[in-house]
């Protein structure tokens, strides 16, 4: 139940707005609510107190003595996705609640079905996604002023207190930092179009800034967020059932399938703006990779899906550049693809701190307040994938795509 579109074949040139993609927010969703309307009521009784119950054990009570609420009175774009994130939030606590020993199988039909009911009406899986925890889970405090930690707060949250607040907020800023690095995608693949080297070179500079600027802003992590924390605390709330020794079965979907079914946890590699830099710079990974992050295409929402296939079907930046023989755009581009392999170095360092520097760490601490590190998922990221060779194998992929001028 994406907002309609124009047939996306007839305009010529690209623009955002074809793909409601945001001006100022990006992938974003822009001024997520934080209310549905009274009659889910129950819904958000329990949203709004997740982490007490989720830490007191009384979740899945709760949820069992839910009512059967029908999404008929969900009303546009928005209304859809605060249902979605916060049906998953209460789905990732009523499966997790005790820990990845105790698992639950079975989801009840009160959660059950009206998950799955507004997954297909905005085209999402019915699990909780990068979409959910970070694209529609956040306001501000002052509308009037900047995007930054101290004036935001998520919507939803799990356990994890002031880690788990700074994880959501810090990537709410990842992804608005990409916000003029995805202006500048679309400026430049319209400069190769027509052609306009100026505005290509202008474009592809504008790109590495903003490559840069994310690298910063994912930075701010090592500031609000406890490694150990985040690998005992918030990352089993993030774990699907798919690729899980935890959950081997899947998850029965109770009044939804007579089989259980399987999805992949929440995943950076769901966000938008890597994806649509690859397209564009023309980043080919191995195959094991390639399959892994096309696969999450399938957890993005549609629009942002259909974006970047129309980058993947621009003509070749690369061809452009090798073709023009304009040393200025080649140095221009390289400088892009340097920016990109050092954000995704930066990236591995901090999942090798967060993951598996934690891990022996959780590991050996035999008396705490905090529960059980997730064993089942260790050295996995929460999609699935085993997270240190992926992250070298994307990084060194990105290097190989530095072009070389002809002679």
């Amino acid at each position: 139940m994406e907002p309609q579109s124009q047939d996306l074949k007839t305009a010529p040139f690209l623009t955002l707005g074809r793909f409601h993609i945001s001006e100022d927010y990006g992938f974003l969703l822009p001024n997520p609510l934080k209310e549905l309307p009274d009659h889910y009521r129950p819904w958000m009784e329990i949203a709004n107190r997740l982490p007490h119950l989720i830490g007191s054990h009384q979740l899945r009570a709760q949820v069992n003595e839910m009512p059967l609420l029908n999404c008929q009175f969900l009303t546009g774009y928005r209304e859809q996705r605060l249902a979605h994130l916060v049906l998953t939030f209460m789905t990732m606590g009523y499966v997790w609640q005790d820990g990845e020993a105790q698992p639950k199988e079975v989801l009840p039909r009160t959660l059950a079905l009206p998950l799955v009911e507004v997954s297909r009406n905005l085209g999402l899986p019915p699990i909780l996604l990068h979409s959910d925890v970070v694209l529609a889970n956040w306001a501000t405090r002052n509308p009037g002023r900047p995007l930054e930690i101290r004036n935001l707060d998520p919507i939803v949250l799990f356990p994890g207190g002031e880690s788990l607040r700074g994880f959501i907020l810090v990537t709410v800023l990842v992804e608005k930092a990409a916000v003029p690095g995805i202006k500048a995608l679309v400026q430049a693949v319209n400069a190769v179009l027509l052609p306009s080297p100026d505005s290509l070179l202008q474009a592809l500079q504008q790109l590495r800034l903003s490559i840069q600027d994310i690298t910063r802003a994912l930075g701010q992590m090592h500031d609000y967020v406890d490694p150990d924390i985040f690998y005992a605390v918030i990352r089993i709330f993030f774990s699907g059932w798919k690729d899980n020794p935890a959950m081997p079965a899947g998850l029965l979907y109770e009044g939804v399938s007579k089989e259980p079914l399987h999805y992949s946890g929440a995943s950076a590699a769901q966000s938008t703006v890597l994806h649509a830099f690859d397209e564009f710079l023309g980043v080919r990974h191995s195959k094991e990779s390639a399959d892994f992050l096309h696969r999450m295409r399938d957890y993005m929402p549609p629009s942002h899906r259909a974006f970047i296939e129309e980058i993947h079907s621009a003509p070749s930046l690369r061809d452009h550049i090798l073709s023009s023989g304009n040393s200025q755009l080649l140095t221009a581009y390289n400088q892009c693809v340097e920016a990109l392999a050092a954000l995704r170095s930066y990236h591995l360092a901090m999942v090798t701190k967060y993951l598996i520097t934690a891990a022996p760490k959780a590991k050996g601490r035999k008396t705490s307040h905090l529960p059980g590190p997730p064993q089942a998922l260790e050295e996995r990221g929460t999609g699935g994938t085993a997270v240190v060779r992926f992250l070298k194998s994307v990084r060194d992929k990105t290097i190989e795509a530095i072009l070389h001028q002809s002679v």
